[in-house]
């Protein structure tokens, strides 16, 4: 079992990585292609049709509110970046109340052992 002081310690270093997160995106992205309606495109080859793509799309919710884009090509990899920072921050959001919960049970703990 951790003490208050440990767990204050874990909180400082979480609060700090969350400083070092940099920019931040919610949502998914998905890797697409896609057929054309032009006659004899090559997407339309019976035998080997090569789609068109990859297209890049983005999901996500926030707010209650979801909203979507397609992310261009030079743009995929900052994107992927910032998504992983916001769920980086979600897991560290969640610790940090998983401890405050954890300390605040110790507290209480302490002071009804001292009653």
């Amino acid at each position: 079992m951790k003490t208050p002081a440990q767990i204050d310690r874990r909180v400082a270093q979480i609060r700090a990585e969350i400083a070092a997160l940099g920019p931040i995106h919610p949502g998914s992205m998905t890797e697409q292609y896609n057929v054309c309606g032009t006659p004899g495109c090559a997407c339309k080859d019976p035998k080997h049709p090569q789609k068109h793509g990859p297209y890049y799309h983005l999901s996500f919710t926030w707010r209650g509110k979801g909203g979507t884009r397609f992310v261009r090509g030079a743009e995929v990899e900052a994107m992927r970046r910032k998504l992983a920072a916001y769920k980086r921050l979600r897991e560290l959001v969640n610790e940090w109340v998983d401890l405050a919960l954890e300390r605040e049970a110790l507290v209480r703990a302490a002071a009804k052992r001292a009653r």
